[in-house]
């Protein structure tokens, strides 16, 4: 695709890989780059496995964006939320393979596949929205209240719990854990073992189950959008007096 995701189709799977070379941010670049993955996975008619770099899944949104703030900050955010709509809403399974750490919207990204793999290994898994002086955002509510034991939401949600590998599984955040070296092969397994089903009731059942969870994200983007507006003024500084 380019330099930041590469897309490789091989019997009907499409390996959608991020790769930025240092923690795969999201930035505006990276979540088009995945968009056009998507497209393509859905014109050659292909379940997908969603893969990042060694150690390193997704430590979310680009910060230096964050920074700069604007028109692009906001373009970034929306398009990062909407993406976890369209994954959940992929016509095809989906399955994620977590190669390692997963921060924020790296978190909601792997949350919105049928299938999530993990990593065996000193890894953390964390929405740290609220230990970094974020409101949690409504879509990430609505993407971790789908995925996440009760209680585990709660910590999640109000308290920035970090995650080990291990206890990530027992919150809901992975299905099931695998070795680095046997990750993909993994997937592939999954992947395989999925193709079985019935393509149309697959495609049904998923719509239909996750059809309020997909309207809530989409009616809550320019909500967070004005969230992260207002912010943004309560930080400006002051003008100088005339």
């Amino acid at each position: 695709m380019n330099n930041l995701v590469n897309y490789q189709l091989e019997q009907g799977i499409a390996t959608i890989t991020l790769d930025d070379g240092k923690r795969n941010a999201l930035s505006p670049e990276m979540i088009a780059a995945i968009n056009a993955a998507l497209d393509r996975a859905e014109a050659d008619r292909a379940m997908v496995i969603l893969t990042g770099r060694p150690e390193v899944f997704s430590a979310g949104f680009d910060l230096k964006v964050m920074k700069r703030g604007g028109l692009p900050t906001l373009r970034m955010l929306g398009g990062g939320f909407a993406l976890s709509a369209r994954l959940m809403a992929h016509p095809y399974p989906v399955v994620a393979a977590c190669n390692g750490h997963a921060l924020a919207m790296g978190v909601f990204l792997l949350l919105s596949a049928d299938h999530v793999i993990g990593t065996r290994g000193p890894f953390r898994i964390v929405a740290n929205e609220v230990a970094i002086g974020l409101t949690m955002p409504r879509v990430a509510v609505a993407v971790l209240r789908q995925r996440l034991r009760p209680a585990d939401f709660q910590r999640a949600v109000t308290l920035s719990q970090a995650y080990s590998t291990e206890d990530a599984v027992a919150a809901g955040f992975f299905d099931e854990l695998s070795d680095a070296e046997g990750l993909l092969a993994l997937a592939r397994e999954r992947v395989a073992a999925f193709a079985q089903l019935d393509e149309r009731a697959h495609r049904e059942s998923k719509r239909r189950i996750r059809r309020r969870t997909i309207r809530r994200i989409r009616l809550s983007i320019p909500l967070d959008l004005w969230d992260a507006v207002r912010l943004a003024l309560r930080k400006k500084p002051p003008r100088a007096a005339a």
